[in-house]
């Protein structure tokens, strides 16, 4: 019996030729991850535990990326926690204002992370990082801090689910349709501490940003890790920009998989996940009686350079609605250069959007963007939970960049080919 791509890059990092589904393994880390939210209470406990130094200090990554520029005391000594810790023991990889980018943009942006790597990382969505061909998963705080002393983590081998995307897509259509369609057919648990592997020549085809989105958002269906093999994409993508050399694993023909969905790109229209639960899911054609309040275009899902490309395609030379606020997050200062030097920051101006700095921002309810009582927004984030963005009682739909900018345009819900 094979083996999977995940299967055998824990081996590679546990010493062993082979594990198994179940089995639980002590294996290395390439990188630990850590943010203004969870870093602190790791460093508390790693100084606790009396520990005096990491494990290696070009692997230990600190980004102060949830509530910067800070919004409050309490964000900004939770910030000053983890930059006076990043100086003590001379990080490497320490992002703060002015450098920083939302952790799960920046670190595939700067190389940090690459193919064959094993990453832990205190935040759900480290999962991002498997679209190159690693397996990344989050963690809690007190593991983060054994893994910045030891350089190791205790996990258990995950079971995998392979998903095959055929066929060619169409316009408008990108990778967070795509997850979507994958979340609204399996639902917020159909994956529980299972690998979700990406393959089939949709995928091969899928652009390297669109496939950080898909992994990206494994852990809303309840997935271990999200994971799509490395290829000749992604191999463009990392040249110039891996910091280390990349270890490249396929999956087996005969590797074994508790499950296979299959998927035909060729049909599939934009989608939007209704509140309150992420496998909501319906086209955004059927929503458009649906009035917003705001549009968030950015975070670790969508805030890439294609992300805003996109979006500036359908705003350009249109006005977000008059009872619309039009909220643009570049996620890295690079993308935000980069948007800038295309003239995409202006379109955006001139859609009236208020441009703000690299951040998570509202996407987790923390600041730039909170919702009011019975207000609703469109989002190209990755959660719907209630509450999740401001009041309770307001809602959060999840689209791609393209039904956002068009739902910014007519103040409801909308498909782009609408416009």
């Amino acid at each position: 019996m094979g083996h999977t791509i995940t299967e055998k890059i824990i081996a590679a990092h546990s010493g062993k030729d082979t594990v198994s589904p179940g089995q639980f393994v002590y294996a290395d880390v390439d990188i630990a991850l850590g943010n203004d939210i969870t870093a602190p209470i790791a460093i508390r406990e790693f100084r606790d535990a009396g520990f005096k130094k990491v494990f290696d200090p070009t692997k230990v990554v600190l980004v102060n990326d949830h509530f910067t520029p800070n919004k409050d005391i309490k964000s900004a000594e939770q910030s000053k926690i983890v930059r006076e810790f990043a100086r003590e023991h001379k990080l490497t990889h320490f992002y703060d204002v002015g450098t920083v980018g939302v952790e799960h943009a920046l670190l595939p942006e700067q190389g940090i992370v690459v193919p064959g790597d094993l990453i832990i990382g205190a935040d759900s969505h480290t999962c991002t990082y498997g679209a190159l061909g690693a397996v990344a998963t989050g963690s809690g705080s007190t593991d983060l801090a054994a893994a910045m002393a030891s350089g190791k983590v205790w996990l258990k081998v995950p079971e995998s689910m392979k998903f095959v995307f055929t066929g060619k897509r169409g316009a408008w259509v990108g990778g967070k349709d795509f997850i979507l369609a994958v979340i609204g057919k399996i639902g917020v648990s159909g994956a529980l501490y299972r690998a979700m592997e990406f393959c089939g020549d949709a995928i091969t085809s899928l652009p390297v940003e669109d496939r950080l989105t898909m992994c990206n958002m494994a852990i809303e269906a309840g997935g271990k890790n999200g994971i799509i093999a490395a290829d000749a994409a992604t191999a463009e993508y990392e040249k110039g920009r891996a910091e280390r050399k990349s270890r490249i694993f396929t999956s087996d023909p005969d590797a074994s998989y508790v499950v296979t969905h299959e998927f035909d790109a060729s049909s599939m229209r934009p989608l939007v996940a209704c509140p309150h639960l992420p496998e909501n899911v319906k086209p955004a054609a059927e929503l458009s009686d649906i009035r917003i309040d705001q549009v968030v275009i950015g975070s670790c899902t969508n805030g890439r350079i294609s992300d805003l490309r996109i979006a500036a395609q359908v705003l350009k030379g249109r006005v977000a609605d008059g009872n619309v606020r039009l909220i643009v997050l570049p996620a890295t200062p690079e993308i935000y250069k980069q948007a800038l030097k295309e003239g995409l920051l202006e379109i955006f101006a001139e859609a009236n959007a208020s441009i703000g700095p690299p951040t998570c921002g509202p996407c987790l309810g923390g600041h730039m963007g909170i919702l009011a009582a019975g207000e609703r927004a469109v989002a190209t984030t990755n959660r719907n939970f209630v509450g999740r963005m401001g009041h309770p009682k307001s809602e959060v739909f999840l689209s791609n960049p393209a039904v956002a900018a068009a739902s910014a345009v007519t103040g409801r819900i909308t498909d782009p080919d609408e416009l």
